[in-house]
């Protein structure tokens, strides 16, 4: 399970450089446009562009923070755990995380704030993590209950052996009826 939380911490991290590198990176642009701060005003300009750029630009939006879904979980390392809980948790921070880079934006020539950006990073958060966590969370448990179950076999095992090798066999008095 340790090993299961380093990874998780050096693949989020690992992530989040990525992202920052991504999305607060100067552009060299000719023109910028305004900062939408309207929801859904960007989606519905995607879908107007049709199907397949619509197709792009919200499915960039769904997967540039998606990873967090399953990165903050595994980072956690928490098997037990109610899985309502573990998603708003989840989905709580990927929004905010999602703010801080859309509010970090502000200051970097070339990139604009995008309310709809925050709407699909969180989205994509939620589905990845609704995705992978429970089911992940079900075979890690199992897996650690038969680690466990093994473990306690090995030690009633070694106890009786020991036991057996200091003290020898009890004797057994065989049972005799009583007569009538």
């Amino acid at each position: 399970m340790i090993r299961v939380r380093a990874t998780g911490g050096l693949l989020l991290v690992a992530h989040l450089a990525l992202v920052a590198w991504f999305t607060l990176r100067p552009l060299d642009v000719p023109w910028v446009s305004a900062a939408n701060l309207r929801p859904f005003a960007g989606i519905r300009a995607d879908l107007a562009m049709g199907p397949e750029a619509a197709a792009r630009a919200i499915g960039k939006g769904l997967l540039l923070l998606a990873p967090l879904g399953v990165l903050l979980p595994m980072a956690g390392g928490r098997l037990a755990v109610s899985p309502l809980l573990s998603l708003l948790r989840t989905v709580a921070a990927g929004a905010l995380l999602s703010l801080g880079i859309e509010l970090l934006q502000t200051g970097v020539p070339g990139q604009v704030v995008d309310v709809d950006s925050l709407l699909l990073n969180t989205v994509g958060v939620a589905l990845a993590h609704l995705a992978v966590v429970p089911a992940a969370r079900a075979v890690l448990r199992r897996r650690s209950e038969a680690l466990s179950r093994a473990a306690a076999l090995r030690r009633r095992q070694a106890a009786q052996a020991a036991e057996e090798s200091t003290q020898g066999l009890t004797p057994t008095i065989p049972r005799v009826g009583i007569a009538p």
